[in-house]
């Protein structure tokens, strides 16, 4: 057993992104993801999905289907959400 305590990972970059956090918020620029709902039917859910993983590829923009569910006594409508990141960078 080693008499050294663990050493911390290095925290200098959780500490740049809530420094670029911050300053966006307060020039008034919205920060974090951009997010869709939608209520359609099954197959129309489906491509809507479908076209936003083709626009926003998911290893750039870190698109989700982050919500999913059928509505209940309407069928096979759906709502869900979608999600990504504004911009690739």
């Amino acid at each position: 057993m080693s008499q050294f305590p663990p050493r911390r990972p290095p925290l200098e970059g959780l500490r740049k992104e809530i420094a670029r956090s911050r300053s966006e918020k307060a020039a008034g620029r919205p920060g974090g993801f951009v997010r869709k709902t939608y209520r359609m039917s099954r197959e129309e859910a489906r491509e809507t999905a479908r076209e936003w993983f083709s626009t926003w590829p998911k290893a750039a923009y870190w698109t989700e289907v982050e919500s999913w569910r059928t509505l209940p006594g309407e069928g096979d409508t759906i709502e869900f959400t979608m999600r990504r990141l504004p911009t690739a960078d």
